[in-house]
């Protein structure tokens, strides 16, 4: 005759019940959050910290760890239970026990809490484990993980968790955040292939399937729905303007529908975040009027320091100088410094490079800037003059405004949008004086580049523009 068990139910057979201890949920600052993973099963020898569940909420995913070493004897949850701070999770008879002829837990229906069975009635017959799926074989080994030959201690890992176990049927693997992001993006998660672990959907399996769906080249079908390139999006809408008053119907320019194209690519598969910053290009205005004054045949525009100072901050942060290859997998570092110059044509906007910029001077950028923009105008640039750019500039200031959020050109990994510059009051430690600030916004590719890195480059950006001799150097 057993005793019974912390949960009423008598203790496996054979474990002393002083070694059996409860694993059970911490404070998790949630109520009813739902288990979406079982990573362990009765049988299975687990390490201190060594993850039995994995729980999630609406707003973070969480496992939650053994408090101790043992061996599992009885799962008190399974795949879809709601739980709260203090939910036993697990019975573990800890290290030191003897080990146990049968890990199957023996059934306590009809039982109160700690009752003790008749010292005359015979020992109810243990009740056979709840079937458990076997794990497959792990490429490379002779085992399956937590099995070990004969004569042999079980290997200490966990077993890998397979999503068609934990969430059987066809059920996408996925927390509910990458459900929103793939509904946001138009895409049936149920076509997603997940790469962590069991097959769980990660954000950039999502993004991953969005770029190899516009890749495909496909087309919006007819239906209630369209599906580009495997992305299910709502049809446009089809509306009768003349019924609201005069129309007028112009066709898009051939620019504006390749750079439509290429611009609804670019911000539907980089994940873009944009920096500002501000900088102090006082000296740099006044020289550049100077040296307008000694060359009057040349345009000295501020792009051209511009460009001088991107350069410098590329070599500076040369994960900038860089572009994802087609796979998404690897990154590419360019020794070289193409930089593309956005310009605004009566056709639409083009975008042809300038190269080799570290190797020449402002002289030399004003008058290729000059020639190559004059082309772009007239309708004169070649296919080379445009590709081969390493990092974009997009210029606002002669029209105007503050700060925008530039697209980041693909294949490269950011581009800065300048905005116009304006004289403000600005404090030097004893008092208000004018300076002329230049508004900058750095858009960047979040894949390659985090937000520390983007701040340290838009603010080396600025001290570029703010001391005209480093630019010089």
């Amino acid at each position: 005759m057993q005793p019974p068990s912390p949960s009423g139910a008598p203790s496996p057979a054979g474990v002393n019940m002083a070694d059996l201890k409860e694993a059970r949920v911490p404070d998790i600052g949630h109520a009813d959050v739902p288990v979406i993973e079982v990573l362990v099963k009765v049988g299975d020898r687990v390490e201190k910290e060594q993850s039995l569940i994995t729980l999630e909420s609406d707003k973070a995913t969480m496992e939650v760890p053994s408090p101790f070493a043992g061996v599992v004897k009885e799962m008190k949850l399974k795949v879809g239970d709601e739980v709260s701070e203090g939910a036993v999770i697990a019975l573990i008879e800890a290290d030191g026990a003897a080990v146990s002829p049968s890990p199957s837990p023996v059934s306590g229906e009809g039982r109160g809490e700690g009752a003790q069975a008749p010292s005359n009635s015979p020992a109810p017959a243990p009740a056979p484990a709840p079937a458990q799926p076997t794990p497959a074989p792990v490429a490379g080994q002779g085992v399956q993980p937590g099995i070990a030959p004969e004569g042999d201690v079980a290997p200490q890992v966990r077993p890998p968790v397979d999503a068609r176990v934990v969430m059987p049927g066809d059920a996408p693997y996925a927390s509910p955040a990458i459900r929103a992001f793939a509904r946001e993006l138009g895409v049936d998660i149920q076509q997603v292939k997940g790469s962590g672990r069991g097959g769980r959907i990660q954000r950039d399996d999502v993004s991953a399937y969005v770029k190899h769906a516009l890749a495909s080249g496909a087309r919006p079908s007819t239906g209630a729905s369209a599906s580009v390139g495997g992305l299910s999006l709502l049809p446009w809408p089809k509306v009768d303007f003349a019924k609201f008053g005069e129309i007028e119907e112009k066709p898009l320019t051939r620019i504006q529908k390749i750079s439509g194209a290429n611009l609804a690519r670019n911000w539907a598969m980089i994940p873009h975040v944009t920096q500002h910053e501000d900088a102090d290009i006082t000296e740099m205005e006044a020289f550049r009027k100077q040296l307008g004054a000694e060359n009057k045949d040349l345009k000295i525009s501020p792009l051209v320091f511009q460009i001088k100072a991107v350069v410098a901050a590329l070599k500076a942060f040369p994960q900038f100088n860089a572009s994802l290859d087609e796979s998404g997998e690897k990154l590419i570092l360019k020794k070289y410094f193409h930089i593309g110059i956005a310009v605004d044509t009566p056709d639409g906007l083009v975008v042809p490079v300038i190269r080799d910029c570290d190797k020449k001077g402002l002289l030399d950028l004003a008058r290729e800037l000059g020639e190559i923009s004059k082309k772009a105008r007239d309708k004169k640039l070649g296919p080379a003059e445009m590709s081969g750019g390493c990092f974009s500039i997009s210029s606002l200031g002669g029209i105007g405004g503050t700060y925008f959020t530039p697209i980041v050109n693909a294949p490269e990994v950011a581009i800065l949008g300048v905005s116009k510059s304006a004289v403000k009051p600005v404090w030097n430690g004893k008092e208000f004086a004018p300076r002329t600030m230049l508004p900058l916004s750095l858009s960047y590719d979040h894949r390659v580049i985090d937000g520390a890195l983007a701040a340290r480059f838009a603010s080396f950006l600025a001290n570029q523009l703010g001391d005209i001799r480093r630019l010089l150097l």
